[in-house]
Formats: structure tokens, sequence, C-alpha cells
């Protein structure tokens, strides 16, 4: 009988932390403009429908959700959907959908989500009866929580755990679990619900240890606060009091007192809707009640209205107890062969659960109700009995393996995240001092780029001075040239002319041979003048010519410092239709320097043994095209150099382009285009 005892006290619990573990869900009405989803999640929580319909819902409500990103609000969804799979006993769904979204949390470190998986976990190795990995779970959110001081979640845990304790048959352990419970949650009003489960749980750690006073105690305080509004409704806490404690007086043998408190119970609103398997423990016990002190009206009605139910929500516990009953009813009306039947049906189905402490009790009464065979029965039945004792024994141990194992694998991880965090450290210096060194050369590079630039610069003052300079050198000897023409035209053509228009004057009076004669001399001094005019007039033009071909006489003089200086043989061709008069001098300044460069790139690199320079005049353009015959290069892959990208700049300068094809072995070809437009240089206006 003590055994049987126990495995109600084991129905109890399970019923207690399955109603505790339920989420609560909002009763409200949901309108027409609300979304599929919150439609779906109200409908799979509605308790008047169908296990069907409601299935039905949750999965669609599930393949909305699966569509979505794996954002905080995908995670909470889930987490609904998996309670909507509690709420109805689909376990292999409810794990499913558990383990997606605790590793949908671990992909993104959501720690809030992982712990809340791990107490699911916990739940569902619970109701498969794999304490050792429930304890696991529960464990692992035990720490979680108690490290972010989150004493709400942390008491709920461990009341968890302290049921699995119980469960093993650790009730001592289990006891000092719950008071530990106790210490955590004190004077936090918003953990009633979590009083309320460890008052429950105190009152059948008691009664099973035989201390009736103090159990009834604990589930009369437990009964006190179950109208409390933290607690939800849907727990149907009070009538779940009202069930321990009818248990309780059920053992004490007060069978009257029982049958009020069960009686009680099954009158709470909403109780078959909302806890089916809850409502149809009520109804067993209340005819076990019945059974017990003799009243058998209704039975065995209770016992088959009771049996249906769990039938339909698969509670195999349930099962077993209520075939265990109906065994003892049938035995006491003297129908043996049912009353067999029922009790080999509770033997079979503990294969199944290989729950020890049902298969003990299905013993007992196998060898009760069937006396032929009751020395194979009792010889099982101590056999299992043993078994039970080592295991219950093996399972406290490995609870506490379990937890110093756990402890072990979390200070080898903490000490490798140390280990990481120093990696991470030497990394980041090792990186900020490559950054650091990196600017440093990149400063001293940019520093010499300056330098460099600031060298040109000079250059090209000097360059630009010295044009200058040559300017007004030339113009200073136009203006002397002007000055001399002049007077040679004043002193020597036009006073020759004029002698020579004065004496024909005198002469036109006299038409003799003589007079003739002097017209004939004065003919050819004539001529004399035309000559001499001639002569000036070819000095201008060969004075002009040398002024507009200043510039390129410095850039000849350039090509026969190259000739004189390098092997290379240098051909050029400069267009004579450039009117460089009409060019500005920053375009000749910077032509020159790209000459320049472009000729000391080719000497240091090229190995060329022909270089060709032109310069001419395409439409509004004014084209320089260098090229060689050296070794070339990969414009692709070698970096452009400051020698070349001083030539790009110059090109900008120009608001030219530039393009330069190169190959190896090949040789190299640049080509740079200056519009001529716009270009006038208006301070020169001679021709």
């Amino acid at each position: 009988m003590r055994k049987l005892k126990v495995t109600y006290l084991l129905l109890v619990v399970f019923f207690i932390f399955m109603s505790c573990s339920q989420k609560n869900e909002s009763q409200k009405v949901l309108t027409s403009s609300e979304d599929s989803l919150s439609v779906y999640f109200s409908l799979a929580n509605d308790f008047s429908l169908t296990v069907e319909k409601r299935l039905s819902y949750t999965q669609k409500a599930y393949n909305v959700i699966a569509e979505k990103d794996n954002d905080s609000l995908y995670r909470v969804n889930l987490f609904k959907v998996a309670n909507r799979y509690y709420n109805i006993n689909d376990w292999q769904r409810f794990s499913k959908t558990v383990h997606l979204v605790l590793d949908k949390a671990e992909l993104v470190s959501d720690t809030s989500n992982i712990t809340k998986a791990y107490t699911y976990l916990g739940d569902y190795y619970q109701s498969q009866s794999v304490l050792d990995s429930s304890f696991l779970f529960y464990y692992k959110a035990e720490k979680i929580y108690f490290k972010l001081g989150d004493n709400y979640n942390l008491g709920k845990t461990l009341i968890n755990k302290a049921n699995l304790q119980f469960k093993a048959g650790d009730f001592f352990g289990s006891e000092k679990s719950v008071y530990n419970v106790l210490r955590f949650i004190k004077k936090d009003k918003k953990s009633n619900n979590t009083l309320y489960d460890a008052y429950n749980l105190l009152g059948v750690i008691y009664g099973e240890l035989g201390e009736y006073e103090n159990a009834l105690t604990y589930h009369k305080k437990a009964l006190l606060i179950s109208d409390d509004e933290i607690i939800p409704k849907v727990f149907q806490s009070k009538a779940t009091s009202y069930n321990n404690i009818g248990f309780l007086y059920l053992s004490e043998k007060k069978q009257s007192l029982a049958k009020i408190y069960f009686q009680d119970g099954l009158k709470q609103s909403n109780l078959k809707g909302q806890k089916p398997a809850l409502y149809a423990m009520l109804l067993d016990n209340l005819a076990y009640a019945k059974f017990m002190s003799n009243d058998t009206i209704e039975l065995p009605k209770l016992f088959f209205e009771a049996l249906k139910i769990r039938d339909s929500l698969k509670l195999s516990s349930g099962i077993f107890i209520n075939k265990i009953h109906l065994s003892e009813y049938y035995a006491s009306v003297h129908d043996t062969a049912t009353s067999i039947k029922f009790a080999k049906e509770a033997y079979s189905l503990t294969k199944t659960t290989n729950v020890r402490r049902d298969i003990l009790v299905a013993l007992k009464q196998l060898s009760v109700v069937n006396p032929t065979n009751a020395s194979i029965y009792s010889k099982e039945y101590i056999r299992n009995n043993e078994q039970l004792q080592k295991a219950e024994r093996k399972i406290g141990d490995k609870f506490t393996r379990i937890e110093y194992e756990t402890d072990q694998i979390k200070d080898k991880n903490s000490d490798l995240e140390t280990q990481n965090r120093n990696l991470v450290y030497i990394f980041s210096f090792v990186i900020l001092l490559g950054i650091f060194l990196y600017i440093i050369k990149a400063q001293k590079a940019k520093n010499k780029e300056l330098v460099y630039i600031q060298q040109q610069q000079k250059t090209n003052e000097e360059i630009y001075n010295l044009m200058i300079s040559q300017q007004s050198t030339i113009e200073v000897n136009r203006v002397k040239e002007r000055k001399r023409l002049a007077q040679e035209l004043h002193d020597g053509v036009l006073g020759k002319m004029f002698g020579i228009r004065m004496n024909l004057d005198g002469l036109n009076r006299f038409k003799d041979e003589l007079a003739m004669d002097q017209r004939d001399n004065y003919i050819v001094e004539l001529k004399n003048v035309e000559q001499d005019i001639r002569e000036i007039s070819h000095d201008l033009s060969k004075e002009k010519s040398g002024l507009i071909n200043n510039f390129v006489a410095i850039v000849e003089d350039l090509f026969e410092e190259q000739r004189k200086t390098f092997k290379s043989k240098l051909i050029s061709n400069i267009d004579s239709d450039i009117k460089w008069e009409l060019i500005v001098n920053s375009i000749k300044i910077n032509l020159y320097r790209i000459i320049q460069e472009s000729l000391q790139n080719i000497n240091k690199y090229a190995y060329a043994d022909t270089i060709i320079i032109e310069l001419k005049k395409q439409d509004k353009t004014l084209l320089l095209i260098i090229s060689d015959d050296g070794i070339g290069f990969d414009t692709k892959l070698k970096r452009k150099g400051i020698g070349l990208q001083n030539i790009i700049s110059r090109t900008k300068d120009c608001n030219g382009t530039f393009d330069i094809e190169s190959k190896k072995n090949s040789g190299t070809t640049i080509t740079i285009t200056v519009p001529l437009e716009q270009k006038i240089n208006t301070s020169n206006n001679d021709k």
C-alpha cells in the first residue's frame, strides 16, 4: 500500500509542476484587426476546442513564424509555439521546437533565451522520466540565473530541481532545495506562484515521510495563496491544493474528509477545459476515496470517466494508476478475471514507461489478485525492489556528479575564455603597434613626397623665371632691333630715297642724253634701295622666327644633352605649325618637365635602344607622344611610381588626358593630349 501511495504522490507532483510550467497567455478577445499569428496563438490556447483543433492552430502559427528572420520576436514566438505543444502534451514537437529556438539563440548569444530553453528542455526530459538529462538542463539554467541575479527565475528552476530529487527518492535533498528556493524568493511578491509551488512540494515531501501534520500545514499555506492575482487562474492552483489535501487525508485513511476536498476541487470553474489532466486525477481520487469508504455510488463509472480522459491525453502514469484502481475495485466485487486483466494491462504499461515504482505496484497487485502465480510475482517484486533502491542511490549520486562535472566544464571554459581574452589583448596590441608603425612610415613617405613636390615647385619657378628672363631679354633686344631698323630706314633708306627723288625732279626739266644717263643711274640706285629694304625685311623675319621658336630651342637643348649623356638613340619631331607664342607659359613649363621626367624614367628603368619624342598639333589639341623600345612592364600589376604620378599630375594641371601603353619586352608609349582652346597666351600678341 505504501508503494501505491508513493505512486500517487509522484502523480500529484507531476501535475503540480506541469501546471506551474505552463506559460501564461492572454485570454483577451481578439478583434478582426489583429494579425493571423495572434489569432492562431489565441485559438491554440482555447481549452474549449478539441486537442486536434488546438494542434492545428499551433502548427499554423509555427508555419507563419518559420518564414521570419532570427530576431528577438522570432524567438519569443517560437517559445509560444513550444508552450502550446506543451499544453496539448505533444512532447515530440515541443522538444523539436525548443531545440530549434536554442540553436537560434546560441547563434546570436542570446543568454536570456538560451537559459529559458534550458528550463523548457528540463521540463521535457522530466516528462519523459529522463531525470539525469532533466537535472542537467535545470542545473545549467540555475547557474546562469544565479550569475544574472535573477532570483525569480532562479527560484522556479530550483523548484524543478527539487521536484526531480523527490522523484528520484532523495526526499531530504529535495527538502533542502525547496528551502533554498524560499531563501531566494523571500519578500518578493511577484514570486508568489513559485512560493505556492514550494509550499506544495514541501507538503508532498512531508506526506511521503509520514509527517502528516507538517504536510497539512504546508498544503494549507499553499491553499491560502492560491487566489493570489500573481498566479494565473488557468493554472487551477486552488483545485491542485484541494487535490493534494484530499490525497493527504486519503493517505491517513480519512476518506470522508478526502472526498470533500476532491469534490471541492472538481467544482472549480473551467477546470475540465483548462486542466483536463487535473480534472481526471480528481475524478480518479474521488472514485478511490469512495471505494475505500465502501461508497459504491457512481462506481466504477468515475474510474472509467477518468481513464477515458487520460487515454485521450496519453498520460501513461495516470492510465497506470487508473488501471490499478480498477483492478482493486473488480477484486473487491469478486470479478477476478477483470481484476487480473487490468492488473496485467497496468504491468504491461510499466514496460514502456520503465518507472520502477510503478513496476513494484503492478507486481504487488498481480500477486494479490492472481494467487496462483503469486510466487513468481513476489520474486520479480523483490528483484525490482532491490534494483529500485540501487537506482535511487545512483540517481542521487548522479545528480551530485552532474553538478560537479558541469562545474568542472564551466571552470575549463572560464580558463579558455581567459586565455582567449589574453590572446585577443595581445593580438590587438600587435595590430595597434603595426598600425602605429605604418602611420609613422606613411607620414615619413608623405613628408618626402612633400619635400619632393616643394623641390619641383622651386625648379618650376626657376624655369619659369628663366623663361620670363629670356622673354624679357628678347623683348629688350627686339626694341633695340626696332630702333636700329628705324634708324637704318630713316637715316639710310629714306635719305637715299629723298636724294634720288630730288635729283630726279631736277632732271625732269632736261631731255638730253646726259640727263637720260643720269636717270638710269638713279634707277640703279633705287634698285639698291629696294635690296636694302629686302635685307631689312629678311632680318625682321629671321628675328621673329627666333623669338617664336625660343621654347623649341630650350627643348632641343634638353634633347642634345640627352644624346650626349646616354647611349640610347633619340629621335625628335616638333611640328612647325604649332604657334608656341599662343600657348600659356604654364603649359610649356609642364610639357618641358613631362619630357624631362619621361627621359629620366627611360634612362633608369627601360634599357631602351631608341627613344622617339613627338610634339604635334592635331585639330584643336596638342599631342605629346613619348615612346621607347625598352623592357616595358605590366600596367595592371605594377604600381605607379612618383615619377609617373608627377607626369599624371602635370597633365591634369594642363586640363589634359594621360594614356600609357606598355607590355613586358614590348616597350612603352605615353600619350598626352592637351586642349588648345582657351589656352591663348593673351599677354603675348606679337606675330
